[in-house]
C-alpha cells in the first residue's frame, strides 16, 4: 500500500510495510526464514556490497520481514527510516555508535530506566565515551553540561519507572541550538501516544519488547531517524560526513541524504556489531502492532482509574502518574502525550522496603516479573532488581527509591485489579 500521510494511526498501524507476498499472494507478512538472498547475477551482488543498489544480501543486514517492520515503525513515528536490532539496549548503542568517539560525552537525564543507567555509567565508558547525568526538569542544568566533546542528549519520553513525561519541546530546542542531536526512548509511550519528532528529536529508540509487541513474546529494538539532522552541518559527527573508508571514500550524508543515519545503521552498525533481530521477532512483533491503538487505550483507562484509587488508599504515601491531577508533570500530559499519559506508574507505600516486599508476594493477578508493557499487568520493586545496580542517590532521582514499587498495568477488567491491589495492599501492612 501506498504509505499515504493522511491514513489514521488506526489504518497504518496495520497495513505500512505491509504487502501481498508477490510469489503467493499470502496476506500477513511471510517470516523469511533465511540467512542469504541468491543474486541475479555478478553486477548484482557487486552493486549491493558497494551500496549502490538496495536489496538483500544477508540477513546479519537486512531481511524482507524486518525490513516490513521497519518501515512500519517509521511511518508510526513519522521517520524517513528504521533500523531493527535485538533488544532495546541494543537499540541505544545503534543510536550512539555513529556520534560518538573516545572522549566524547553524552547528556542523559536522571530520570532513565535502572540499565539505561547502569550502560551510560559503566559500559559505554569501555568505548572511551561518558554521560553526564541531569535533571531534564532544569532547563539552565542541561544547558550547561552540554560543552564542545558533547554529541548527544538522551531522555525517556514516559520515564520507567515513575512515569514522569519530559518536556522534549523545550529539550530538543537546547539540543538544537548546542547543534548535537536529541534521542528519545519512546519505549512507554508508543507513537500512539507520543510522537517525539514532532517535538525536535532526532532519533526514536524503542524496546520493542514491550507496548510494541504487547505480550510478552519477544525481545527487540529500534532505531527510528527523523531524517532532520544536518550531519554536515560541523565536524562532530565525522563517521556520517566524512569519507567512509570501508567504502571507499563514500560519505552518508551525501549519497543518501535524509536516510544518511538509517543507511550506516545498516551498512555499518549492523555490519560490524551484529546486534541483528531475528525474522520470528519481527513477526511478532508485526502482529502486535497491529492492534496497538486499540491496548494502549486500555492501558491509558486502566492506568487512570487504577492510579486515582491508589492515591485514595491509607496504605499509600504517593502515586507518580502524569495522568492524575495532583502530578506535577499533570499540565505536559495534553501536550507531549495528548491520548494519555501510559500504563506505567510508581506507588510509595506506608512502611517502606518490608511493605514493598509484601505487596508485591501477596498479588495474585499481577505477575512479578522484569518486564513491563504486556497485556498483562506487571509489577516489580524496581530498587532491588532493575534498579539495583544504582546508588541510593541515583535510585531516588530516578523515582526508584526503596520504598517504592513499579506497577505496568495491563488490559485486563480494572475492577479485578484494584481488588487485588486492595487485598494486597491491607497485608502490606501487617
Amino acid at each position: 500500500m501506498t504509505q499515504d500521510p493522511t491514513y489514521g494511526f488506526d489504518t497504518l498501524q496495520i497495513h505500512a510495510g505491509a504487502r501481498p507476498d508477490p510469489a503467493t499472494g499470502a496476506r500477513q507478512v511471510p517470516i523469511y526464514q533465511t540467512t542469504a538472498y541468491v543474486f541475479r547475477d555478478a553486477e548484482h551482488a557487486a552493486a549491493l556490497f558497494n551500496l549502490q543498489e538496495v536489496g538483500y544480501i544477508y540477513s546479519r543486514l537486512t531481511n524482507p520481514t524486518v525490513a516490513a517492520l521497519q518501515e512500519r515503525v517509521a511511518v508510526l513515528e513519522g521517520g524517513v527510516g528504521a533500523v531493527c536490532c535485538s533488544s532495546g539496549h541494543a537499540a541505544q548503542i545503534m543510536a550512539l555508535f555513529p556520534l560518538m568517539a573516545p572522549g566524547r560525552n553524552i547528556v542523559a537525564s536522571t530520570r532513565l530506566y535502572g540499565g539505561t543507567v547502569t550502560q551510560f555509567t559503566h559500559t559505554i565508558r569501555r568505548f572511551g565515551w561518558s554521560a553526564k547525568f541531569v535533571d531534564f526538569d532544569d532547563l539552565d542544568a542541561v544547558k550547561a553540561a552540554i560543552d564542545e566533546d558533547t554529541r548527544a542528549v538522551f531522555c525517556e519520553s514516559i520515564a520507567n519507572p515513575g512515569g514522569y513525561i519530559t518536556d522534549l519541546d523545550a529539550i530538543s530546542a537546547i539540543s538544537d541550538a548546542a547543534g548535537v542531536p536529541l534521542i528519545v526512548d519512546n519505549t512507554s509511550a508508543t507513537p500512539y501516544l507520543c510522537r517525539p519528532i514532532e517535538h525536535g528529536a532526532t532519533l526514536v529508540v524503542h524496546s520493542l519488547t514491550k507496548y510494541m509487541t504487547g505480550n510478552g513474546t519477544v525481545t527487540g529494538g529500534v532505531v527510528v531517524d527523523s531524517g532532520k539532522f544536518d550531519w554536515s552541518a560541523s565536524d562532530k559527527f565525522p563517521s556520517l560526513s566524512a569519507p567512509e573508508p570501508a567504502y571507499h571514500g563514500l560519505k552518508f550524508h551525501e549519497t543518501f541524504g535524509p536516510l544518511a543515519f538509517t543507511f550506516h545503521g545498516i551498512a555499518i552498525g549492523l555490519r560490524d556489531l551484529g546486534m541483528t533481530l531475528n525474522p520470528q521477532a519481527a513477526h511478532y512483533t508485526l502482529m502486535g502492532i497491529e492492534t496497538l491503538s486499540l491496548r494502549m487505550d486500555r492501558h491509558v483507562a486502566n492506568a487512570q482509574k487504577v492510579a486515582g484509587w491508589l492515591e485514595t488508599h491509607p496504605a499509600v504515601e504517593r502515586v507518580t502518574y502524569a495522568g492524575l491531577a495532583s502530578s506535577p508533570y499533570n499540565d505536559r500530559v495534553a501536550r507531549i502525550c495528548p491520548k494519555g499519559a501510559g500504563g506505567l506508574f510508581t506507588v510509595a507505600l506506608k512502611g517502606g522496603y518490608e511493605s514493598c516486599m509484601k505487596f508485591v508476594d501477596a498479588l495474585e493477578i499481577f505477575s512479578h516479573v522484569a518486564n513491563l508493557g504486556d497485556a498483562r499487568s506487571l509489577v516489580i520493586h524496581s530498587a532491588s532488581t532493575t534498579h539495583r545496580q544504582l546508588t541510593p542517590e541515583q535510585q531516588v532521582a530516578a523515582g526508584a527509591a526503596p520504598n517504592v514499587v513499579r506497577i505496568s498495568i495491563g488490559i485486563e477488567d480494572a475492577d479485578d485489579l484494584i481488588a487485588d491491589l486492595d487485598q494486597a495492599l491491607h497485608k502490606s501492612q501487617a
